[in-house]
């Protein structure tokens, strides 16, 4: 800027002893700022400079912190965190259908389903996360208490075999689910995708119009698949075929597909997932917690398969931690490839923000630190005596860092935490109305 230019107006600089931008890949900047106007990113430049060049109404300065993307938590069931620690320490299907399954169909409903949603976003601003693929019932309650709160989501709109509080047939589901859509399809916080729940809960027809409805709505496909070996084995008993095989027969191995877990795989099924385009949703901690099986993230990887990382719900996880989801991931990686080189801290962090939202089809907002980019971002304190001496900044955010560190968040250029508190959101009030939910729930008979 010459002399006689006068300072170009934002609404924010925001200075940081570190900058990484996550694209170009593993590159750090430090002493750097991000400008940002009308939650837009204008530019990435040296704090000098940025000082020079822009008059901002705001800035906020942290000499000791990291400015990285915000996290993209690419699969959750965020209503489950009213479940946090119910049904502890046993297998998935004993889990799900003896203990999850009867309490969800014992409180399940909208309340339940906007105040475990409250909680979840309290958890994950707190914790850097400031985008998340969902996937629950009653969708619509969903994208309303995420545009509520100002965070950012794409909702899964459900679809199973048989009935339950959200819709009773076939129809409905897909009824319900394009009114969800038209809804919510021009929104600039809140998307949708098809949520159909599993290879064995939902059936060949509602595969394919799920299919169908996702090419003429434009609309990704969450789904979990080849989560445990017992998975796959009753697909070959039941259709024939392993269920990626099925999902190909009917149309849906492509880049609109989410699949989630992903940890029974064969190498010519890595392969094709690479070839269609299909992301990866990697939720180590809920299957290490599950004893499901180790998702080949360095095989998927080197394939060139897109790989997000996802805590999965806080009934089976037990938290919406991504720091530590991404450091579990990275480790898991190295010891499942053998290979300590593999799933790099660099790759890791890319995973936890850049790959979640590719996975959502949301990179052309989100995920990395560029100019034209939504403001999504998160200050990480490396100041504390656990994080230092800082000698490589990517590897000490992957292996050193907690989610206590973060010190500030921003959503769309707007300030969600402030110094460790959250700025809009009544966190006493959230935390009272979780232990009514304990209350409640603590009266329900399951198990055998």
């Amino acid at each position: 800027m010459s002399p006689s230019e006068s300072p170009e107006p934002c609404d924010l600089v925001i200075e940081a002893g570190w900058v990484i931008p996550v694209e170009p890949h593993g590159l750090v900047l430090e002493h750097h700022a991000v400008a940002v106007r009308a939650g837009v990113i204008l530019a990435i430049l040296p704090i000098a400079d940025a000082r020079a060049r822009f008059d901002a109404a705001e800035t906020v300065s942290r000499p000791d912190a990291v400015l990285i993307p915000g996290l993209v938590n690419a699969h959750v069931h965020n209503p489950m965190t009213l479940l946090r620690g119910v049904a502890d320490d046993m297998p998935l299907k004993v889990w799900l259908q003896e203990h999850v399954w009867p309490i969800e169909a014992a409180v399940i409903g909208p309340e339940f389903v906007a105040d475990g949603i409250t909680l979840a976003i309290a958890e994950m601003l707190r914790g850097g996360t400031t985008c998340c693929n969902e996937n629950y019932f009653f969708p619509d309650v969903q994208a309303a208490t995420y545009k509520r709160h100002g965070f950012r989501a794409r909702v899964g709109l459900p679809v199973i075999d048989f009935p339950t509080a959200w819709a009773k047939s076939d129809d409905e589901y897909f009824d319900r689910a394009t009114e969800v859509h038209d809804q919510w399809r021009n929104d600039t916080l809140i998307a949708t995708a098809f949520a159909p729940h599993a290879p064995y809960t939902v059936s060949d027809d509602n595969f394919e119009r799920i299919r169908m409805l996702a090419d003429q709505l434009d609309v990704p496909v969450h789904l979990h698949t080849h989560e445990t070996a017992q998975e796959v084995a009753q697909s070959q008993l039941e259709h024939g075929q392993r269920p990626l095989a099925r999902l190909d027969r009917l149309g849906l191995v492509n880049d609109r597909l989410i699949a989630v877990h992903m940890t029974q795989l064969t190498e010519a099924e890595i392969h094709l997932c690479a070839e269609r385009g299909v992301s990866v949703v990697h939720c180590p901690e809920s299957n290490l917690k599950l004893a499901s099986g180790f998702c080949p993230a360095c095989a998927l990887q080197r394939a060139g398969v897109n790989l997000a990382i996802g805590t999965d719900g806080a009934a089976s996880n037990n938290d919406l931690d991504m720091f530590s989801e991404v450091r579990t991931a990275a480790l898991l990686a190295k010891a499942v490839a053998d290979d300590a080189a593999g799933f790099d801290a660099a790759t890791a962090l890319r995973a936890a923000t850049l790959g979640g939202a590719k996975a959502m089809c949301f990179d052309h907002l989100v995920g990395s630190i560029e100019p034209g980019k939504q403001a999504d971002l998160v200050c990480v304190d490396l100041s504390p005596l656990e994080t230092q001496p800082v000698h490589h900044v990517i590897s000490q955010i992957i292996y050193a860092t907690g989610r206590h560190q973060v010190s500030d968040v921003w959503i769309a250029g707007k300030s969600k935490l402030r110094e460790r508190r959250l700025v809009d959101m009544d966190s006493a009030g959230i935390v009272a109305n979780a232990r009514q939910w304990r209350e409640r729930i603590a009266t329900i008979k399951v198990g055998a």
